[in-house]
C-alpha cells in the first residue's frame, strides 16, 4: 500500500488521541525576551469526542491547534498524535491522520470547486485520476453539494458552500482526526445551523475525533462532548458544559453566563425538546 494511503493505527474508542503533556509555547520579542503563551499546559483528546477549546483573546487557542497539528514547535514539553509526535505530521503517511478546516476557507482561488477538493489526494500520487475525481465528487455530495457544483470557482460561492467545499477537501484523505478553526465564523444564522447540523451528522456517520476552535455558543453547546478553557497559560478546566459552567473563573462567568450564553442554552433546550418529541 503506498504510504500516503496507510491507515493510521487508531486508539480504542474513548482512549487519548491527542496527549499535550507539560507544553510550554514562547515565541521571541522583537526587542529581545520572550511572551510566553502556555506554561505548563495539559491536555487530552479522546477518541470520538468533540473537544472545544475556548479562551479570552490572547491564551493561545490557534497557537494550541497548531501545536497539535505540528506547525509549531513546543519550547518544552511534548505533544503526540495518534501515537506519534505531532512534529511528525509532515512525514511521509501522515497525510492520512487530521484534516483541516480553516476560519475562512481558505480555498485556492484559482482552481474549482472539484480541484480544491481533490488536491492532497492528486498530490499524493497514489491513485490514478478517474479515481482521485471519483472521491473528491463523492465528499462533494457527502457534504451536501451537488455534482454541478464541480466546476464552479470559489468566487462563485456563497459563504455558506465555501465552508462545505473546505469541509470536503478536509475530508479527501479519510482522516480520523478533524479540526475545525471557527466553523461557522461569516455565516448568517440559517446556514450556521445547515453547516452545524453538516457536521454533527458527519461526526457520527464517520467516527470521527474532531478538535474545535469557536466563540459561537450555539456551536458550542450544540457540538461540543468536552470544553476546554484556557486561561491563566494552561487549560484550567476540560470537562462538559454543565461541569464547565459550575467551574468558578471569572472568564467563565463573563463568556458562559451572560445574556449571550443563557439565550444560546435556551436555543439548544428547545431544540433537544423538539428532538425528543417529534410531531
Amino acid at each position: 500500500m503506498n504510504d500516503q494511503l496507510a491507515t493510521p493505527t487508531l486508539p480504542a474508542p474513548g482512549q487519548p488521541v491527542i496527549e499535550v503533556r507539560g507544553l510550554w509555547s514562547a515565541f521571541p520579542l522583537p526587542g529581545g525576551g520572550q511572551t510566553v503563551v502556555h506554561k505548563d499546559l495539559s491536555l487530552t483528546v479522546l477518541r470520538g469526542e468533540v473537544l472545544t477549546l475556548v479562551g479570552g483573546s490572547g491564551t493561545g487557542k490557534t497557537v494550541l491547534l497548531r501545536q497539535m497539528l505540528g506547525l509549531n514547535k513546543p519550547a518544552r514539553g511534548h505533544v503526540t498524535v495518534l501515537g506519534r509526535p505531532a512534529s511528525e505530521l509532515g512525514s511521509p503517511g501522515a497525510a492520512t491522520r487530521v484534516g483541516m478546516l480553516f476560519q475562512q476557507g481558505a480555498l485556492f482561488s484559482a482552481f474549482s470547486v472539484l480541484d480544491n477538493i481533490a488536491f492532497a489526494l492528486r498530490e499524493s500520487k497514489a491513485l490514478p485520476e478517474a479515481l482521485v475525481r471519483e472521491a473528491a465528487l463523492l465528499k462533494l455530495r457527502m457534504v451536501g453539494l451537488k455534482a454541478s457544483d464541480a466546476a464552479k470557482m470559489p468566487a462563485e460561492l456563497s459563504g455558506g458552500m465555501v465552508k462545505r467545499v473546505a469541509l470536503a477537501r478536509a475530508l479527501i484523505m479519510d482522516p480520523p482526526l478533524l479540526m475545525l478553526d471557527e466553523p461557522t465564523a461569516g455565516l448568517d444564522p440559517d446556514s450556521s445551523d445547515a453547516f452545524v447540523a453538516l457536521l454533527r451528522s458527519l461526526h457520527q456517520e464517520l467516527g470521527l475525533t474532531v478538535v474545535m476552535v469557536t466563540h459561537d455558543l450555539d456551536t458550542l453547546f450544540d457540538l461540543s462532548t468536552r470544553v476546554a478553557v484556557l486561561a491563566d497559560q494552561r487549560v484550567i478546566i476540560a470537562a462538559p458544559v454543565p461541569q464547565v459552567l459550575a467551574f468558578e473563573h471569572p472568564f467563565i462567568r463573563q463568556f458562559f453566563l451572560g445574556e449571550r450564553g443563557q439565550r444560546a442554552m435556551e436555543l439548544l433546550r428547545q431544540r433537544r425538546r423538539r428532538e425528543s418529541n417529534p410531531v
